[in-house]
């Protein structure tokens, strides 16, 4: 007779970690399945982790968990192929503890963060595929895996097991994502000495700084590039829906290579040593992606609920909460001894309770605008480093002058009328 788990879990990322160990902490007997050799292996994000979602979960974890540097200064640039107009937040409170977030290699940590799960209870197993849920009078009441009789068995699974999400399209919980719903991802770890990290960046010993770039860095396209600072290296990428990426026929390896030789952006990784070379789908589609998140004997997670703020790069937070959300429902459903979706449809309320699905709602247009406005990111950010140029360059001409002289070319190029209305849908978007 197989197995039989209160919970199976599937993936390691963040989210299914976090559910995965808070339903141990609890007493519950979990399996968790990873289809890489290691958790953080087939993992990729940006490189930045939330402290407030993940101290929620393993108080003052800073003390022990592998991390990179704690971010003190976010920066944002509109650039040009030439400038770039910036501006951000840097703030010396954010390098004390118990600081605000930090830089991360998901590598090692994904692999801590499994491991305190297995020392609190969760039998990790690596290299192993869940194929396919098992189903029982419409209820979920296991998995089929690629092993030798590879079938487990659970009261609940819980699938996080990412952006496609197989086992949640084999449910018909969501249908194949269109090309506008996932973005693309390709990063670079650069290894670089710990001191011209620190001078580049104007930082001091254990500080970090991210950059998120708009415009040139994805040449117009809906996306965006970043860099982010490590201990002894610097993540840099970059990522465009596959929509955009498919419309102007480009090829998200030629996309960093150009971003790693743009003059704003060369001068911060010249001399550098490349590392690693990571690639990674994004879920973008935002509200209206969001798939059945609960059903009988099964809850979806993280990545694989399309949980992703793409307006202010936010997954890994909205995945750790998502998974601990899960596990208190499935704790919840443990008492009652109910595990249909009229128990496990808490984890729906708590989560559209929560920040989440009120800052994806927030922004629930935002992606769709964008996408079919290409002007935002093609003509507006090169005319606004055009006009900061003109404004910061000492000519001789009054100040008055040249703010006229700058409205003046902005309604010429794109018409008074058309600018208003841009101006109108970019508010309405992002309100």
């Amino acid at each position: 007779m197989p197995e039989k788990f209160d919970v199976i879990v599937v993936g390691a990322g963040p989210a299914g970690t976090s559910c995965a160990y808070t339903c141990a902490k609890n007493g519950l007997k979990v399996l968790q399945i990873e289809r890489g050799e290691y958790p953080g292996s087939k993992n990729v994000m940006g490189g930045v982790l939330y402290r407030k979602q993940m101290e929620e979960i393993i108080p003052e974890f800073w003390k022990e968990a592998p991390l990179e540097r704690p971010v003190i200064e976010q920066r944002i640039w509109m650039m040009d192929k030439e400038s770039t107009v910036s501006f951000g937040y840097k703030g010396l409170e954010w390098a004390q503890e118990p600081y605000n977030n930090f830089t991360v290699l998901r590598a090692k940590f994904d692999q801590w963060f499994a491991k305190k799960g297995v020392e609190a209870g969760v039998l990790l197993i690596n290299e192993t595929v869940a194929n396919q849920c098992i189903v029982e009078n419409g209820k979920v009441i296991g998995i089929r895996t690629d092993r030798p009789d590879g079938e487990v068995y659970a009261d609940v699974t819980v699938l996080a097991d990412g952006v496609n999400s197989l086992l949640g399209k084999q449910l018909g919980f969501h249908k194949e994502f269109r090309p506008d719903e996932v973005a693309l991802t390709v990063m670079e770890v650069i290894n670089l000495s710990k001191d011209k990290i620190n001078e580049r960046f104007n930082l001091s010993e254990n500080q970090g700084c991210t950059i998120e770039i708009f415009g040139d860095s994805t040449k117009g396209n809906l996306g965006t590039a970043f860099i982010y600072t490590n201990k002894e290296s610097i993540n840099i990428g970059v990522g465009t829906t596959l929509s955009s990426m498919i419309k102007s026929r480009m090829k998200p390896y030629d996309l960093l290579d150009y971003l790693k030789t743009h003059p704003m952006v060369k001068p911060l990784i010249e001399g550098g040593e490349a590392a690693e070379y990571l690639a990674h789908l994004i879920p973008e589609g935002g509200y209206h992606s969001v798939p059945k998140v609960a059903g009988n004997g099964v809850l979806v997670v993280g990545d694989a609920a399309q949980l992703v703020n793409a307006i202010h790069r936010e997954g890994s937070n909205m995945a750790m909460a998502s998974g601990k959300m899960a596990a208190e429902t499935i704790v919840e459903a443990k008492k009652k001894g109910d595990f249909s979706m009229d128990t496990l449809k808490g984890y729906k309320d708590k989560l559209y309770n929560s920040f989440i699905i009120k800052d994806l709602k927030k922004y629930k247009d935002a992606t769709h605008t964008f996408e079919n406005n290409p002007q935002f990111l093609r003509d507006y950010v090169p005319m606004l480093n055009r006009a900061a140029s003109k404004f910061f360059t000492v000519d001789g001409t009054s100040k008055k002058d040249k703010q006229k002289e700058i409205m003046k070319t902005m309604t010429s190029e794109r018409g008074t009328i058309k600018l208003i209305k841009d101006v109108y849908k970019a508010w309405k978007a992002v309100k």
